[in-house]
């Protein structure tokens, strides 16, 4: 199925290339799938290893940084797997098919507590999360790459990442705001093997079904010449060739999700030894629901003032959220620590959807600069930077919490209790705010017309010579 990028001159700009309803909200379930699953792993994972499991919080850090720096390779290899596909159902689709119920499984093995020794433990560990790292690349990487293939109009792509990015947020609400209840309601506790068990082998049967609807609903139209074969490694790397517009997305990406990482892994921490209420961590993370403010205003918001502004408003935001966290803190101010998170929500739901958005824009400038349409490779890198920010930002967790002296299930000293306001304020913090600074040599917007327009004359022209 083909889209015709010279559409005739009386379809205005933003109505043409438009995706059906039924395919924009099939898109989005693929994001809500993924996060019901992977926000589950990477918000409660640490606080199941050290106080249901049994491993250290020193053992859990070193896993995460070797873990992700394992699997973070993985990206440009399912990125170049997806450049080598070629079958009826297009590149990127097939994928959601092929590895979702691998990816579901896994999912289940990672919250499963076999009876072995400690080293036993940690091989299990390793194991199972390099796993479930390495097939959440297959089913995610994807979601990114089919992106450009959906529509060739940028309104439309920033349409259907809101759509997708509203999706995504309402399941990581839903998951993070759950899951607790959910397990101590199954087994008991909140540290309940079984509960984890089964609550994990609930969310994976529904993440295989969501799968399915997405790969039913969804279909790759935009057919370029590149995209209508299999394009060798070496020709695909040269989609990044001065590919600026990439490199500062692919950076904000690492640094972004390394601070979002240490804060996610400790919430938990900080509300049952800071703020002694281990209850309003499920309060605190349900507030996700407020970025789905700004997720529905990126839209509008990136038509009036572009794209970068948009990103880099929210960027600055999510600081001022985090500077207003350290005050709630320092005062044990429930009422400001929610104010601070609201502030910090709003701007983050600015910033996840449109990594994406820009990330399908690179593919775009990277044929533009260089002639290779690659979106397998150029979106791949999304995940390598992501991964290795999240192995790193959980590493300097699990180092923070080991070197000042924390302790699972105690009472914990007034050195561990900064260590865990570190990971849960400052940290993030510094990655929100290099992040901005990134944002100010981000200048694709100003050249996001004539670079449309060059692009829709060479498809038509490719799509000819085809014909």
């Amino acid at each position: 199925m083909s889209q015709n990028v010279s559409q005739p001159d009386e379809i205005a700009p933003e109505q043409k290339n438009q995706v059906p309803w039924k395919e924009r909200f099939s898109y989005s379930l693929s994001d809500f799938a993924c996060n019901l699953s992977f926000q589950m792993v990477g918000t409660y994972l640490m606080i199941f290893y050290t106080d249901t499991f049994g491993i250290s919080a020193a053992a859990v850090g070193t896993l995460f940084l070797v873990a992700r720096i394992v699997d973070a390779f993985d990206g440009p290899f399912w990125g170049i797997m997806i450049d080598h596909t070629h079958t009826k159902w297009g590149k990127s689709r097939p994928y959601w098919l092929w590895f979702s119920i691998p990816f579901a499984v896994f999912c289940v093995l990672v919250f499963t507590t076999p009876n072995l020794s400690l080293t036993g433990k940690l091989i299990w560990a390793y194991i199972t999360y390099i796993g479930v790292d390495i097939l959440y690349s297959s089913v995610n990487i994807p979601i990114t790459s089919i992106l450009p293939s959906l529509t060739s109009n940028p309104q439309e792509r920033v349409t259907l990442s809101t759509i997708r990015q509203f999706m995504g947020t309402a399941g990581a609400t839903i998951i993070t705001g759950i899951t607790l209840g959910m397990v101590a309601w199954i087994g008991g506790s909140t540290t309940s093997k079984r509960g984890w068990f089964i609550w994990a082998l609930v969310v994976g049967i529904i993440v295989v079904i969501l799968f399915a609807i997405v790969f039913k609903n969804t279909h790759e139209r935009v057919q370029t010449k590149s995209s209508r074969k299999s394009i060798p490694i070496k020709e695909s790397l040269k989609a990044l060739k001065k590919n600026w517009p990439w490199a500062i997305i692919i950076f904000i990406n690492f640094i972004y999700w390394l601070g979002m990482q240490t804060r996610s892994q400790v919430t938990v921490y900080f509300f049952k030894y800071n703020m002694h209420n281990a209850g309003l961590a499920s309060l605190v993370l349900s507030l996700q629901l407020v970025a789905l403010v700004a997720v529905v205003l990126t839209p509008l918001t990136s038509k009036l003032i572009g794209k970068r502004n948009t990103m880099l408003g929210g960027m600055i935001l999510a600081c001022v959220g985090q500077l207003l966290l350290d005050l709630g803190a320092s005062h044990l101010s429930v009422g400001m620590i929610v104010f601070a998170t609201i502030v910090g929500y709003l701007g983050t739901g600015y910033v996840s959807g449109l990594i994406a958005v820009m990330l399908a824009d690179a593919v775009d400038y990277g044929e533009w600069k260089n002639g290779v349409r690659a979106e397998g490779i150029v979106t791949s890198f999304s995940s390598f930077s992501a991964k290795l920010g999240m192995g790193i930002g959980g590493a300097i967790t699990g180092a923070i919490l080991s070197s000042t002296g924390y302790v699972a299930n105690h009472a914990q000293s007034a050195s561990a209790l900064h260590g865990i306001e570190m990971n849960y304020i400052w940290v993030p913090l510094l990655g929100f705010a290099l992040s901005a600074i990134a944002l100010l040599f981000y200048h694709v917007d100003g050249i996001e017309k004539k670079m449309q327009s060059d692009l829709a004359a060479k498809h038509a022209r490719e799509n000819a010579e085809a014909e």
